[in-house]
């Protein structure tokens, strides 16, 4: 056996050093018959019973529905929606965005097995980058929050952003009323952190809160005017060790430069707190300045006129996007669209007058 071996390996070498040896033959299949059985389609009315019993497989089948493009799906997820709303609105919302690096992720699931702990139903919704050219989204949420992935009481659910915003944006927010439906009474929505999401994201939350790094050179630098005013509360993160120090000097730097800013609609002047995810300190702290937010929200009526213009506001985005959606799925303009396009691209016609003339046609 071994001259055997030897003889194949000469001979291996002799012919060329990229020659490979021919691997076993391919098994036959152990059970020839088998065939993969295809999930059944429910009904409205079995969606929405297995929703506002808490089931999770039934719940994520439904924002698969909402999240679809196909526009049967998008009726049934609709008329979903519309049974699970009575049940809907009773949750906190909390929208949740920081610098690259802030630890989004590592404070959600922190935060997250503490707020479980105290007897909440969390539903985490992270509206995760997707690349503009292939596509491609990471949804790495599940891998990063391994301690609360599992829990039972925890529901993560990452949203691929695909290069649509305000779809996915909307999306989210249809999301959360089944996730409230379901009996989730808090639920964190996690932003990409690199711009406009933050603004879509406040618009669907009771409470924004920033979180950023100390140790990184000019605390305030390269964050937004805009965000620091949406933000109610600030969380200086990995505030521990040899950054326990900068920390509390960011925490400081930040106090002071949001006494600059106007009051917010809501008469809350945001407050600053330091955490460390890994250490579970300043954590209690964090979740105490939330409900102190909601409780001071409630009493002053802000909280309830707030959500009312949430709706209003979404009422305006999702006629836009509808009639967007009708638009670029109509066949006349489907059909003359490259052609106008040409026309713009050779300067032969201005953008203004095709769209008029594509816009005139659609009416009709």
């Amino acid at each position: 056996m071994i001259d055997h071996f030897e003889k194949h390996h000469k001979k291996a070498n002799s012919d060329s050093a990229l020659d490979v040896t021919s691997g076993v033959e391919s098994q036959p299949v152990v059970n020839p018959g088998f065939t993969r059985r295809r999930r059944p389609e429910l009904s409205t009315e079995q969606f929405v019973e297995g929703i506002l019993a808490g089931n999770i497989a039934v719940l994520s089948q439904a924002i698969t529905l909402v999240e679809s493009n196909n526009p049967s799906h998008s009726a049934q997820a609709q008329a979903i929606i519309e049974r699970c709303l009575p049940h809907a609105g009773r949750s906190i919302r909390i929208g949740i965005t920081g610098v690259p690096g802030a630890g989004k992720s590592t404070f959600i699931e922190a935060v997250g097995g503490m707020v479980a702990d105290q007897g909440h139903k969390l539903a985490v919704l992270a509206i995760d980058p997707s690349s503009e050219r292939s596509g491609g989204s990471i949804l790495g949420d599940k891998t990063r929050m391994e301690s609360i992935s599992t829990d039972a009481r925890i529901f993560i659910r990452p949203s691929p952003s695909a290069g649509s915003l305000g779809g996915v944006a909307r999306k989210t927010r249809e999301t959360i009323v089944l996730c409230e439906a379901a009996g989730y009474d808090v639920v964190f929505v996690e932003t990409v952190g690199v711009g406009q999401s933050e603004t879509a994201v406040h618009s669907m939350v009771d409470l924004f809160m920033l979180l950023q790094i100390a140790g990184a050179g000019d605390e305030l630098q390269g964050i937004k005017r805009g965000i620091m005013e949406m933000a109610d509360l600030v969380v200086i993160t990995k505030a521990e060790g040899d950054n326990l120090h900068r920390a509390e000097l960011a925490k400081r730097q930040f106090e002071n430069a949001l006494l600059l800013f106007p009051l917010a609609d809501s008469g809350w002047r945001p407050q600053v707190f330091t955490s460390s995810a890994l250490a579970h300190t300043g954590l209690t702290e964090v979740w105490a300045g939330a409900l102190e937010f909601i409780s001071f929200t409630k009493s002053n009526g802000f909280f309830a006129s707030n959500r009312l213009r949430q709706n209003q506001y979404w009422m305006r985005e999702t006629i836009e996007d509808s009639l967007r959606s009708d638009f670029y799925s109509d066949p006349r303009v489907e059909a003359l669209l490259p052609h106008y396009r040409d026309l713009v691209l050779s300067d032969r016609m201005s953008s203004f007058v095709a769209a008029h003339e594509l816009l005139a046609l659609y009416k009709k």
